[in-house]
Order: structure tokens, then sequence, then C-alpha cells
């Protein structure tokens, strides 16, 4: 990239996100903006920024994770702070977009929770979205300003191509039936077959797999979703897989939620290796499966994406046909 566009683009980090922030600064060979978030004993927070934005084109990374609301608070009075201070733009970088499983009234008197966080991130002065693996790609209808709305597939399929010798046999699993459009790019991507798990919901975080579509035995299982919230369903469908005779069972997912149980169930299940990328910060959490964890990097993905949105040039063009498009 250009040492030139430090006068003209500045790249913020919410506290959650300072990690993978330098990383994408260290790729566009950028300085992180200075800026400070303090939070005051009541648990108020006020955030300053400790230069000159004026005219600038500021981009504001913060993954809205875990403290949820304490992040999207974060988020929301950063984008005023910067818009305050006469940014020319404040453009949102959100790599995992919390509340994102509440799209859509599946019962009567609900909110749609994703619409309303997006009406808050626009209401606050941000003028452009940049997200990653939404967990459901209509939530860049929710916005009235641009999305551009990535896919961490490039990611994924560089480090599954670096091991795809030792994979052999190869087999792309869905989870469940609505993740089958996942699975089906990845399998074309990485030149395997397509298997589906059927799956009965018990209750909000427990499945029960029931039934498998497709051909698994002596072949190693690769598993993909947006995010493993529990693990609950990747666990039973990776036991199930293992009971019809896969040699092996690779999971991988954009957003490392695992909340709950979630860090037991995967040391004990029989996944070989659980495949994740940086969205959400690590923080000692992997410890427990530190024997099967692989951290992946996004942020030279979407370092490319903000110094192309900076330039107005093609976000879209980034990728090969078919890797990575946005969806």
């Amino acid at each position: 990239m250009a040492r030139s566009d430090a006068n003209s683009l500045k790249i913020f980090s919410g506290r959650r996100s300072r990690f993978l922030t330098d990383l994408i600064c260290s790729h566009l060979d950028l300085p992180m903006g200075q800026g400070r978030t303090e939070e005051f004993p009541d648990g108020e927070l006020i955030v300053k920024a400790e230069e000159d934005v004026r005219g600038r084109d500021c981009f504001v990374v913060l993954s809205t994770c875990y403290p949820v609301n304490d992040n999207i608070m974060e988020l929301l009075i950063f984008i005023d702070c910067l818009r305050r201070a006469s940014a020319a733009r404040v453009n949102a970088v959100i790599p995992y977009f919390g509340y994102a499983r509440q799209d859509r009234k599946d019962e009567g008197r609900t909110p749609i929770t994703a619409k309303l966080v997006a009406n808050l991130i626009t209401q606050a002065g941000a003028e452009r979205v940049l997200a990653l693996d939404l967990h459901a790609a209509q939530i860049q209808g929710f916005f009235d300003i641009p999305v551009d709305h990535l896919s961490a597939s490039p990611v994924f399929v560089e480090y599954f191509n670096s091991i795809r010798d030792e994979m052999g046999d190869l087999v792309l699993v869905s989870p469940d039936v609505g993740n089958v459009k996942v699975a089906n790019m990845y399998a074309s991507l990485l030149g395997g077959d397509l298997a589906i798990v059927e799956k009965r919901r018990v209750s909000g975080s427990k499945v029960s797999s029931v039934n498998l579509v497709g051909e698994v035995k002596n072949r190693t299982v690769v598993m993909m979703d947006d995010m493993i919230s529990t693990a609950g369903t990747v666990c039973e469908a990776a036991r199930l897989v293992m009971d019809r005779g896969a040699r092996a069972c690779i999971v991988g997912a954009t957003h490392p939620v695992l909340v709950g149980l979630a860090m037991q169930r995967l040391a004990e299940s029989p996944i070989s290796r659980v495949v994740v990328t940086n969205t959400i910060p690590g923080d000692g959490r992997y410890e427990p499966i530190r024997d099967k964890i692989v951290e992946l990097s996004v942020g030279p993905l979407l370092g490319d994406a903000i110094h192309r949105i900076h330039h107005n040039l093609s976000v879209s063009a980034l990728f090969k046909k078919g890797v990575g498009t946005k969806r």
C-alpha cells in the first residue's frame, strides 16, 4: 500500500479489536489512529480522537462481540466522536456483527434487533459499513447506507489448500440444511463432494443430529459455518459423520463466539481441528482446545478492502471469480 495515504486515511480501533486493527494497519503500512476510550466508575464510556481528523476518511474497527452491548455503545460513541470532529467520512468496520441472529420475527411480540442496531449505527453518523460473513446476508438491507459484505472464504481456501495433500479424499458437510449454499461453495473451491446433516433442534442451544445425506466413509470431512457459538450443532454433526466411518473431521468458522460449554464440547468431541479467524479476539480462551485450534488472520483481507474503499475502487475486484465475492 502507500504511506501517502497516512494524511487522508485514518484507521481507529475500539478496545476489543486492537490486535486485529494493528494487523490491518501493518498490512497497509499505516499507523493506527490515536484514540482512547475511558470508562467512568458508573460504566459510562467516553471516546476521544487524539489527533486531527478534519477532512479525513476515517475507519473505526470494532467487533460487537462479548460484551456485546458495551462494544455496540463504544462503536456508536466513536462514530459520533469522529463525525463531530469534522471527519470527511466515517466508516464502521464490524468484523463480527452482534445481534445478527435476531434478523426476523420468528414468533409474535419479538423485536428485530439486527435492524435496530443497523439504525443506531446509521443515525450515529456512519456513512458506510464493512462487515465479514454476516449471519444472514439480508442484514445488508437493514442499512440505508452502503454495506460492503465480505466473505472470509479466500482465507480459508488458502489454508485448506496448504494442507490439501494431508486431507486426502474430501467431502464438505453442511452441519444443517440452512448452510448448504456455503458448503456447496467450498466443495466447488476445494474439489470435494457435498453431504448434508439433517438435524432436529430440541431447544435453542441443544440439537440432535438425526440423518446424513451423502457418503463420508474413509474420507476427511470439512464442516464450514459462519460462527461457532455453543458448538452443539457441529459437535453432534461430527459424532454422526465419525460414526458413519469418516477418517477425520475438521470444522471451520469465521467467528469464534464460543460461549457456554463450547470449549468443553469441542475438547471432548471427535473433531480433530477447529479453524477460525481473528474477528473475535482469542484472549487466552483457546487453552482447553490448544491442540485443535488454528487461528487465521483476516487483517490483510480487511486491509485491502479498506484501501479500495478509500480510493473508490471496486471491492469485488479483490477476489478471484467465485472466491470471497460479496454475498
